[in-house]
Formats: C-alpha cells, structure tokens, sequence
C-alpha cells in the first residue's frame, strides 16, 4: 500500500500557538510511520514552512499547499488540523483548504466559525433547548453599566473574550471593584466579550469524534482546580486533578454523553471535539466547544483516549481514515 502525506499544521496567530505546537508534535509522534508520510507545517504570524528534521525551514507555496521535501515538491494528500485559535479554529484555514480542495480533519469552515463565537454559539444551542449560563455582551467602545451587568448575571461571574481559548484573558470577578479591570483584561484578547454567571457545581469534559457516520463519545473527564477555577496554570501547569472517567452518577455520565453527542451534531462538527459542562443540582449546564482542542501530552483528549482502550496512534488514523478514504 502507498503511504498517504499528511501535513500536520501547528501554530497559528492567536496566545494559543505555543500549546498548539506541543499539540502538533504529539499527532506528529503518534501518527503511524508505516502508512503516512508525516509533514509538520508550522503556520506562523512570520511564514508558513514545513520544518524537516534537519531544522530546515522550506516554505509552503499557498497556491497549492505544495512545499519541498528537500527532494521533490510534495502536495498533501490531507491536513491534519492542530491549530487552536486563528487561524485553525475559527474558520479561515477550513475555507482556505476547501478552496484549493485539500481535504483537513477538523470540522467545516462554517461550523468552526459559529463554534469558535462563543456568543454565537450559545445563541444557537439556547434555541435548541440547551441549558446555558445567564450571559451578557459588551464590545469594545460601545458604553456599558456595570450594575446593569451585575443585575442580570449576578456575581461571582466569568468574564471572557467572545473568541479565544486556552483560558486566555479570563477572570472571575467576586465583587464590582473586580469587574472593570477583567473587562480591560479581556479586551486585550478580543473586541467583544461575554459575562457569565459563575454556575456551581462539578466541571466536566467530554471528547467527541466521528468515525465515518457514527458519532463516538470518549470518556468523561471531572476537573478538579487547585485555583479558583479552570484556568491556564490548571490546564497546562498541573494546578488541577483531572480524573478519568469522572467521579459522577451513571445517569449524570449518561446525560453528559447523550448532550455532547447531541450538540457534535447540532454544530455540525466533524473530527474530534471536546465540550465542557458543569453540573449543577444533577443538571448539566454548557460552558463551550472547541472544535480543535488540545492534544498535548497534558491535555485531556489523550488521557480519555487512552481511557478508553484506543492507543494516540489508533485514534489518530480515524481521524485521518474518516477525510481520505
């Protein structure tokens, strides 16, 4: 059988590149030598290169997606997508790469636009019956009062930029003294944020993926914080517990999966997901998607993979398998 080239792209534009290029090596690792030809592609603010393993940097001709091998011109038979944030995760590269059709691992362009707007997203999902958080808007130079944001999501809340990940200029604010500089902190990651009311109960997270037209959800995952709550040290520094499967009641389990697997297909998602709620009461409320989440060693898609009896190496080929077969 010919080995297939896959180009694995890392990187991007966003806080989020230096995660989402352990994510890249990690697929790079995993993927089967025996049946790909593997290319990590690193999509920078400064260039798109594909880098050998010499530590040689050879362009990519964004025409085609085409790039030297040090040999011969290669053109990838598909992508496998690591990009959190922009441009990998909010649409741009999806459309680019369906442009020029080289097929990619991750969801449409469309999909991952409406995932990657949380606000967006959370309107769509409440008009399917989904349970949200009580949440109000602000943009950039547009006025707002700071009781009327206190009045409809209570405190504590979250305040987060509308599109970025990885925890990235997040706050919960306890008192209104809090709440204007972690309006300014989140404005320094995007122009339009969103307030949350800071709902209480047990955080959990699923991974979803599709293999051909099944729809598969990966164990679930409680999180425990040694913070405040689930931000960027307790994601990626060790400050949190994360236990898999998680401590919760065979129906709080099934409920989860049933959700997530309900709101994979909502969104129209393809490839793996990962969805994060928090139950309340035994009601599971919806935090968020990321349609490119992280898959570091200390990230938790691989530790439900491995969960669930699945090697990286395996999980990875369906990936692949599900957009060149």
């Amino acid at each position: 059988m010919e080995k297939r080239h896959i180009a694995v792209v890392m990187g991007g534009y966003s806080s989020e590149f230096e995660i989402s290029l352990q994510s890249g090596k990690v697929v790079c690792d995993s993927l089967d030598l025996h049946k790909y030809h593997i290319y990590p592609i690193h999509i920078l603010k400064e260039g798109w290169y594909f880098l050998s393993q010499e530590g040689v940097k050879h362009p990519i001709n964004k025409a085609d997606f085409s790039f030297s091998n040090g040999n011969k011109t290669i053109i990838p038979d598909a992508i496998f997508n690591t990009i959190h944030g922009t441009p990998g995760e909010d649409g741009y590269l999806q459309a680019y790469l369906k442009l020029i059709d080289i097929p990619q691992t991750s969801c449409d362009y469309y999909p991952a636009a409406l995932s990657f707007n949380k606000r967006d997203c959370l309107s769509v999902l409440k008009g399917f019956g989904i349970k949200c958080a009580n949440s109000f808007y602000v943009n950039k130079g547009i006025p707002f009062s700071e009781d009327e944001i206190v009045k409809k999501v209570g405190l504590p809340c979250f305040v987060k930029p509308n599109r970025a990940g990885s925890s990235f200029g997040i706050s919960k604010v306890h008192t209104m003294e809090e709440l204007l500089p972690a309006i300014n902190k989140a404005f320094e990651e995007d122009s339009e944020i969103i307030i949350e009311t800071a709902i209480q109960g047990i955080e959990v997270s699923v991974g979803v993926f599709n293999n051909n037209k099944d729809i598969i959800a990966l164990p679930t995952t409680e999180i425990v914080s040694e913070n405040d709550y689930f931000d960027y040290e307790a994601k990626y520094l060790g400050k949190s517990e994360e236990i898999t499967p998680a401590c919760i009641s065979e129906k709080e389990t099934e409920d989860i999966t049933v959700l997530a697997k309900k709101i994979y297909q909502l969104l129209n998602m393809k490839g793996i997901t990962r969805s994060d709620f928090i139950i309340q009461d035994g009601v599971p409320y919806f935090i968020e998607i990321n349609s490119n989440p992280g898959l570091s060693i200390e990230s938790i898609v691989p530790k439900q993979v491995r969960a669930s009896g699945m090697t990286l190496t395996g999980f990875f080929d369906v990936l692949v398998q599900n957009v060149i077969n």
